[in-house]
């Protein structure tokens, strides 16, 4: 009997693309099983109007995703890691993690400018308060516009005149065959990324052997899955959703992992940083002593203060 395994996924052009990647890898390994997409229009796709940190984070990109899980009208669900709260849904695991595309923000501009020489006043569109956060720390003079949407729409918002410039994922960019349209890749010293930004990532059930096996076949990375276990550890450990300025990027480091984190407020006027390096047998705690790090230093009152 042939088998048959549902996707669940976003329709956007660039969560399609994702899935569409996954069910590629899947025929490659396993080219008898029959791949069938199940697109969900989450929450997060359809209140575009309302900035994400004030009706509920980035899990509204993913709950509705998850509970086809749950229901068994889906088999696998293909997420941006970046999107997937710290905690899973009870009964959920993530079962591969895939290598990490290019991890860096991306200025994309009508015309070749960088975050140092945009306009004075220049408005900026983002819906990330973590990119937000970073740029106003190095260009307070910026204004920071709420932007939602997919990729394509984003851009014609730029195009169309709405904003000077606007800051996306250049993996996102990359992906869709948009990476034409980046002005400056944005380096770690001004931007750190989001946690698993550039990650793609494989929900399943828990007790689904099968569908565990077929997901970590056809795109596990096991060294980036350690690098991912870090900063999702990291993000758990200090409580992060999308209404706190919060990174981390984890990169292999002479055998073992070096962490950079950040945390800081919305407006750029107080930033925090701090680095660990330690041995991938220990990257769950790595996460952890970097979010010690950030909350020593008194990030436990930047997220106190950016608690809505």
């Amino acid at each position: 009997m042939t088998q048959k395994l549902v996707i669940a996924t976003r329709g956007s052009a660039l969560a399609l693309w994702q899935a569409e990647h996954v069910k590629a890898q899947l025929a490659r390994v396993a080219p008898d099983v029959v791949v069938e997409f199940n697109v969900i229009k989450t929450q997060g796709d359809k209140i575009l109007d309302v900035p994400l940190a004030k009706v509920g984070g980035k899990g509204l990109f993913v709950k509705e995703i998850e509970q086809a899980l749950i229901d068994r009208t889906a088999d696998l669900a293909v997420h941006s890691m970046k999107d997937v709260p710290a905690e899973l849904l009870p009964g959920l695991i993530l079962s591969a993690v895939s290598t990490r595309e290019v991890p860096w923000d991306a200025l994309c501009a009508r015309a070749p400018v960088t975050v140092d020489t945009l306009a004075h006043g220049a408005k900026v569109g983002t819906s990330s308060m973590r990119r937000q956060c970073q740029l106003l720390a190095r260009r307070p003079d910026l204004q920071i516009a709420m932007l939602r949407g997919n990729v394509p729409t984003r851009i014609k918002k730029l195009d169309d005149g709405e904003f000077d410039a606007i800051v996306l994922a250049a993996a996102g960019l990359t992906r869709l065959g948009l990476a034409d349209r980046i002005t400056q890749e944005l380096p770690i010293e001004l931007s750190i990324p989001a946690v698993s930004q550039g990650v793609l990532g494989i929900e399943t059930r828990a007790d689904d052997a099968v569908a565990i096996a077929l997901a970590r076949a056809a795109i596990h990375d096991e060294a980036q899955a350690m690098r991912n276990l870090a900063e999702r550890t990291f993000l758990l450990r200090m409580g992060g959703s999308c209404q706190t300025p919060l990174a981390a990027y984890a990169t292999a480091a002479g055998g073992g992992i070096h962490m950079v984190g950040m945390c800081g407020m919305p407006d750029g006027s107080r930033i925090l940083k701090a680095e660990v390096s330690g041995a991938v047998g220990e990257a769950a705690r790595l996460g952890e002593q970097l979010a010690e790090a950030l909350l020593g230093q008194g990030a436990a009152a930047i997220l106190a203060a950016t608690k809505i």
